[in-house]
């Protein structure tokens, strides 16, 4: 088999969507059975994901274009150089504040014991005395068990750095999986737009802050960009060749059949990515009127993965969905209409086939109308309608902080959803915004004239999820953070359709009597084009990047862990007494260091007291636990040294709220013991 450059750089820009797939399909029933270890993950795994990724690659067709070798070299030497560059400034996120610590706290758990819940061990502290709480931030606590927040998916990614290298192996997985993620955008352009365009879409979302940003961290947008970004490909490539309702099985049917439990995989990883699949579901309705043999196919894979995705949320994250109940029951009820309009539409048009909106002379102008009037009014939305509302009092104070530190008016229940088409600018560039604007018209302008078929379904999957995510995107407002919910979908939506125009306006200046009399000139305008717009979109968000990604954060705290845990005796009942700190350290005492942890919740000394002398009745060593000395000596009156093994002074990020982030604030952590060892 020839090595050819196009056949190259399709199965390479496939495979990571078919091997997380894979090892997903085979380590998510280990955990849902306890069963998560390496020894069977690997005698099950890795052959599965072997086998995937040698035998459905070979399935993918050739790119219908003459693909030289540079695209190919770009895009693979931007995705290296993006894994080495996050590598090297990968976060050491363990005492949980916000989210990538719970993620990396959920993975440390299921390496080391492979199975959920986490019990309470309340048999080895002081059994059921009342004063005892074992929930804290990202763990919930249900009976004599803790469920970890978040789904399985991401931890069951990184579980695999864990098992390799440990703290460390764990915190440089989430790098190269975001290095995945852009190799799978740049399939997706390469698709949609051509391989020649591959790369510039590659570089552009590699060099964005939020892509970055999200790569240092053990977060799970980047599990998430390669089965979305990915399932997308695979659609692409399983709709390459034409079959019809009742035709025998066939490479198409297989890839299609992939491609829908890769989207539906998503949904183990994030809950929320119930929203962005519904357009799959009405894309598949289509397919079956327009007796497509993959539509069946795409629809079993989907079922199967979003299966997964509900038995991991309900059966795994239940008291995580109970949190959320609020925003996911609203979705579920607007999926299960999704799913009957889907159904009674597809019975309706089934003799009747699909409308010709081609023949409805105003209709193609007045969908690109509609979509450059809709991205106007994101535009001036901030100026029309300011957002206001978290219903949180928390998350208020919490904004309202930020605005004192930003010098802007206080006023904490400002919720900043209406700037949101500005974070994309900040992070891309408004030039992007703009070519991105004018693409969408454009490529919703062709569908509606029945043009273009493979955009179909990306068109309906990315202006959907982009005109919800900017409407509402339900988050924290300050950023970086914020940008989390961007950069799965939204961002490169963005880049995607600001590289086809930019694509077409060259094509466009290139052709001879129009952009310039004779070939030669037209060539040289095309080329000067396509090289401005470039330069407009990727300087931008390079600089945007440069300005607020020049440091690591939480540097140290792996060492400083590794010296708590080896500070704590064998047979250690931990006792936070502090309780500012139980949130935050809780989790770092039980699932890294292992042993048995509590928070007291009224830290009186005869309670302290009461507490100690049950862990000595149980013949353990009691340690007492606060982020500060004073509190221990005084409980201690002296008798015992106290230490702090974990001292941890490092950069974190910034919180902005009306600018891109730049520069870092500081990060202090302490955790003072006191060893009480039974006297008796």
């Amino acid at each position: 088999m020839r090595l050819l450059p196009g056949r190259i750089l399709a199965r390479a820009t496939a495979l990571p969507a078919i091997a997380v797939s894979a090892w997903l399909l085979v380590a998510f029933p280990l955990l849902a059975l306890g069963v998560f270890t390496p020894l069977p993950a690997v005698v099950l795994g890795v052959p599965a994901v072997v086998a995937a990724c040698v035998w459905i690659p070979r399935l993918i067709p050739d790119p219908d274009e003459d693909v030289p070798w540079w695209p190919v070299a770009a895009v693979l030497l931007i995705a290296a150089v993006f894994a080495a560059v996050q590598i090297a400034f990968h976060a050491e996120a363990l005492v949980i504040r916000r989210d990538p610590a719970s993620y990396a706290m959920y993975t440390v758990w299921i390496a080391e014991n492979g199975y959920l819940p986490i019990p309470q061990q309340r048999d080895l502290i002081a059994g059921d005395d009342p004063l005892l709480s074992y929930g804290s931030l990202a763990h919930y606590e249900r009976g004599d068990v803790i469920w970890p927040q978040f789904m399985a998916g991401a931890p069951l990614l990184t579980s695999v750095g864990h098992w390799l290298g440990g703290l460390d192996g764990m915190l440089v997985t989430t790098p190269v999986l975001g290095a995945l993620g852009v190799l799978s955008f740049a399939g997706l352009a390469a698709r949609l737009v051509g391989a020649r365009w591959a790369p510039l879409a590659a570089l552009l979302l590699a060099v964005c802050l939020p892509q970055q940003w999200v790569s240092r961290f053990t977060y799970s947008e980047p599990v998430t960009q390669i089965l979305l970004l990915g399932g997308l490909v695979l659609v692409y490539d399983a709709l390459a060749r034409r079959t019809r309702l009742g035709d025998r099985w066939s490479r198409a049917h297989t890839l299609a059949a992939v491609a829908g439990l890769a989207l539906g995989l998503a949904l183990v990883v994030r809950i929320d990515a119930i929203r962005d699949l519904l357009p799959v579901v009405g894309f598949a309705g289509l397919m079956l009127v327009a007796r497509r043999g993959q539509a069946l196919p795409l629809l079993g894979g989907l079922a199967v993965g979003v299966g997964m995705g509900l038995y991991a949320g309900y059966g795994l994250s239940r008291p995580y969905l109970e949190y959320l109940s609020d925003s996911l029951h609203p979705l579920l009820l607007i999926s299960a209409a999704v799913i009957t309009v889907t159904a009674a539409s597809t019975a309706f048009l089934w003799r009747r086939g699909l409308p010709r909106t081609d023949r409805v002379r105003w209709l193609p102008a007045a969908v690109a109308a509609l979509a450059l009037l809709a991205m106007a009014g994101f535009a001036v939305r901030p100026l029309l309608w300011p957002d206001h509302g978290h219903g949180s009092d928390f998350t208020d104070n919490w904004v309202a902080y930020v605005q004192q530190v930003e010098g802007l008016p206080v006023e904490g229940s400002r919720t900043y959803y209406d700037m949101s088409l500005y974070w994309v600018g900040w992070y891309v560039g408004m030039g992007t915004v703009l070519f991105a604007s004018l693409g969408v018209a454009m490529v919703l302008y062709r569908l509606a004239k029945r043009q273009d078929p493979q955009w179909l379904l990306p068109a309906m999957f990315f202006v959907w999820t982009v005109a919800t995510t900017l409407l509402r995107p339900a988050i924290t407002p300050d950023h970086p953070w914020a940008s989390r919910r961007l950069i799965v979908l939204v961002i490169p939506a963005f880049i995607l359709f600001a590289v086809w125009f930019t694509a077409w306006l060259t094509r466009y200046c290139a052709a001879p009597g129009r952009g310039a009399a004779s070939p030669f000139p037209a060539r040289a305008l095309a080329a000067s084009v396509a090289v401005a717009a470039g330069v407009s979109m990727v300087v931008p968000a390079a600089a945007t990047s440069h300005a607020g990604t020049g440091y690591r954060q939480d540097v140290g705290t792996v060492a400083a862990t590794e010296e708590l845990c080896a500070a704590l005796p064998e047979d250690s009942s931990v006792i936070v007494v502090d309780p500012g700190m139980a949130g935050n350290y809780m989790p770092l005492l039980r699932n890294v260091c292992g042993v048995p942890t509590a928070a007291l919740d009224d830290a009186t000394q005869e309670n302290v007291d009461r507490i100690v002398d049950a862990v000595h009745d149980r013949d353990r060593t009691a340690v007492l636990a606060s982020e500060e000395w004073g509190q221990l000596a005084e409980l201690t009156d002296g008798s015992v040294e106290v230490t702090a093994p974990f001292h941890v002074s490092a950069q974190m990020d910034p919180s902005t709220l009306m600018k891109p982030p730049t520069g870092h604030w500081r990060f202090t952590g302490n955790v003072w013991i006191a060893v009480l060892r039974d006297p008796r």
